[in-house]
């Protein structure tokens, strides 16, 4: 398998000869021997790189949280500017996108809604469409697989920076396919291109012996992390801890008003395949109930092909609101920069849905509830697939 950066570097194309280049990276945008992306660029293009772009949790992925912003630099490797689209904004201007005339990308996507590092490309591509720079996305696999859907679509009227387009949460594309399909269906119109991987089967999910596994945020150490993200970031909209401020961040989740046996009695009523839940108490050391012992459950994921993320963390999700109504509470505005509605909405992408787990619908009603929505989906995703699906 070789990815976007790697074909690049190996076969320069002709069409960048002579242009103007920048790159939107992180500390995480490497080939399978650890080179950065950069230095792959400004060998296979000697004085053409002329600035670099960072999503969120900055260059280094060195922001632990969501609103933490990473200011404007200089990257001390190269000596390149560095322009922050987490900072005081999040939409590049024109004036950042003067100085070249070709965007390059190279990010690793957790192929999770809600995973800013998407919307990031996105609010590129509406900016090259107005200053009439190309993009071209140096694609890489999904870590989930891209066989895989799950969830309910984002409703329009709950677009934010954690979902601009109609997407299911797990959504199986891979960033280049994803950028095709909102440059597209978005109406934005960008000049877009994407270097698609060679050699990868969407089937399947990413593991270490294809191509080694670097974080791309603070939070996202591991494949293990993100397999389970889809479901466990719900936890951001709540007053339960999703694992910040311990080593297994979103394997574990759990608050100190919760008790095991409950719980565990609650989800019963939920088929939960492919995984086990088990209880313990961890202490954060930052975050949510910093310092205090929560009782809660790692998330072990033992047959991938049969696990549901999204549907295991929102039985987990109407258990604990079911049983601790005094207790349990949603997280209030702020959220990623949107002031007044409700992250837990902003999440889920669509506030029926919070309402109907309040209710105690049934969860494996609701998906069949949304299968009409993600039948649309793959179909109007089959159109930018790059790789084969059967």
């Amino acid at each position: 398998m070789q990815i976007g950066i790697e074909l690049l570097a190996k076969n320069p194309p002709v069409s960048l000869r002579g242009r103007r280049l920048a790159l939107l990276c992180n500390q995480a945008s490497t080939d399978r021997h650890f080179h950065h992306s950069r230095d792959l660029i400004l060998a296979a293009f000697p004085g053409q790189l002329t600035c670099l772009f960072s999503p969120q949790h900055g260059f280094f992925s060195e922001k632990q949280d969501n609103m933490i912003e990473s200011g404007h630099g200089v990257d001390p490797a190269s000596g390149l500017p560095v322009y922050s689209l987490y900072a005081e904004q999040r939409r590049p201007t024109p004036e950042m996108f003067s100085g070249f005339d070709v965007l390059l990308v190279d990010l690793i996507d957790v192929g999770t809604r809600v995973y800013t590092f998407a919307w990031t490309v996105i609010y590129c591509l509406e900016t090259a469409a107005r200053t009439g720079r190309e993009v071209v996305i140096l694609d890489r696999p999904n870590p989930i697989g891209g066989a895989l859907v799950e969830g309910n679509l984002l409703r329009r009227e709950w677009s934010s920076f954690v979902g601009l387009h109609p997407l299911p949460m797990r959504h199986g594309l891979t960033l280049g396919e994803l950028a095709l399909l909102c440059n597209r269906e978005m109406g934005i119109g960008a000049r877009l291109e994407v270097i698609a991987v060679e050699g990868w089967q969407p089937g399947g999910l990413m593991e270490e012996s294809l191509f080694p596994w670097v974080f791309p945020s603070p939070n996202m150490p591991s494949l293990a992390t993100a397999l389970v993200y889809p479901g466990q970031v719900l936890w951001e909209g709540t007053n339960v801890s999703e694992g910040r401020g311990t080593t297994l961040p979103f394997l574990l989740c759990g608050a100190p008003y919760l008790k095991h046996g409950g719980v565990e009695a609650y989800l019963a009523r939920t088929p939960l395949p492919g995984c086990v839940l088990r209880p313990l108490v961890f202490e954060p050391t930052s975050g949510k109930w910093k310092g205090q012992p929560c009782s809660g459950f790692q998330l072990h994921v033992t047959d991938p092909r049969t696990f549901r993320p999204y549907r295991t963390s929102l039985a987990l999700f109407q258990a604990l609101f079911a049983l601790y109504p005094g207790q349990f509470a949603y997280k209030p505005p702020p959220y990623e920069y949107e002031l007044e509605r409700l992250p837990m909405d902003l999440i889920l992408g669509d506030q029926q849905v919070r309402l109907a787990l309040e209710a105690g619908a049934d969860i494996l009603e609701l998906e069949r509830s949304w299968e009409d929505d993600l039948a649309g989906f793959a179909e109007l995703s089959r159109s930018v697939f790059l790789y084969g699906r059967g």
